[in-house]
């Protein structure tokens, strides 16, 4: 079977690096979470616990994309800092996995050889996850185990949507890159086999989003899952763009959906 249709669940893991490298690794992983996505999965854990001591979290609100300053000028200064900030640990990232002269954004597929390819599976992956995840939140609302998330509460501005578009972007390149391209990368590196990768993959994912309540956690879990899984397999191609796209039009279609669909849309979807 030829290599480019053989999933990467079929493959053995690397070889097992020297201690030293194994060492090296170790830290590294530690410093690029603990700087990015793993002090978001702390601080998630830390708001669920504050929120559970409360009261009941169902009557509770998570706010995102929230206004910076009531001064429009400074406000749309601070939104855009926040996203060029937020997006230093991929470069990071992306700077760590070029090393010995490999071109990192080709390696996890980050380059633009695809875009038709790239761009019709990202329209899939979002489609395929946002509807459901949005029928977990629901039932997580319902069942009182889901923070009611205010997903935009920035004024109308002229550049609400623009900087809501730029907020999506971020999340998808931060979340793909490091939580399924960078952390494959290295996982497969210190030898762990292609379904540990999902789990730790899918798990991560969870975590930093338990401000949220327990119900974006599932549906982030098993968004995880399908991403990862999807990365390893003949069909992804160890591309990370797809999964970028994808995140970005489930975030797109959220932020910018909260913000301006009229209110009884709002309230028939559940959302308000």
């Amino acid at each position: 079977m030829p290599a480019a249709h053989t999933s990467e669940g079929d493959r053995a893991p690397s070889p097992r690096p020297a201690p030293q490298r194994r060492r090296r690794l170790h830290w590294e992983l530690a410093i690029v979470f603990g700087l990015s996505l793993g002090k978001s999965a702390v601080y998630a854990i830390v708001a669920l616990i504050d929120a559970y001591t409360r009261g009941p979290i169902g009557d509770q609100t998570a706010s995102l994309n929230t206004s910076e300053n009531p001064r429009e000028l400074f406000d749309l200064t601070y939104q855009l800092l926040s996203v060029a900030f937020a997006l230093v640990p991929v470069v990071l990232a992306l700077y760590l996995l070029s090393e010995n002269g490999r071109r990192a954004r080709r390696r996890i597929g980050l380059d633009g050889t695809r875009p038709l390819r790239d761009l019709g599976w990202g329209l899939a992956l979002g489609a395929g996850i946002g509807i459901p995840g949005l029928g977990v939140y629901l039932a997580g609302r319902a069942l009182g185990l889901t923070l009611h998330v205010s997903a935009a509460g920035i004024p109308p501005y002229w550049w609400t949507v623009p900087v809501l578009v730029l907020a999506a972007l971020k999340n998808g390149l931060l979340e793909e890159i490091l939580v399924v391209g960078y952390l494959r990368e290295r996982l497969d590196e210190l030898g762990w086999r292609a379904w540990s990768i999902v789990a730790a993959s899918a798990l991560l994912r969870g975590s930093y989003h338990l401000y949220q309540g327990w119900g974006p956690f599932v549906a982030n879990v098993a968004m995880g899952v399908v991403f990862a899984s999807f990365y390893l397999s003949r069909w992804g191609r160890r591309r990370v763009w797809p999964l970028v796209l994808a995140h970005t039009f489930i975030d797109v279609a959220a932020f910018v959906g909260y913000t301006y669909l009229p209110e009884s849309w709002l309230h028939a979807l559940g959302l308000v």
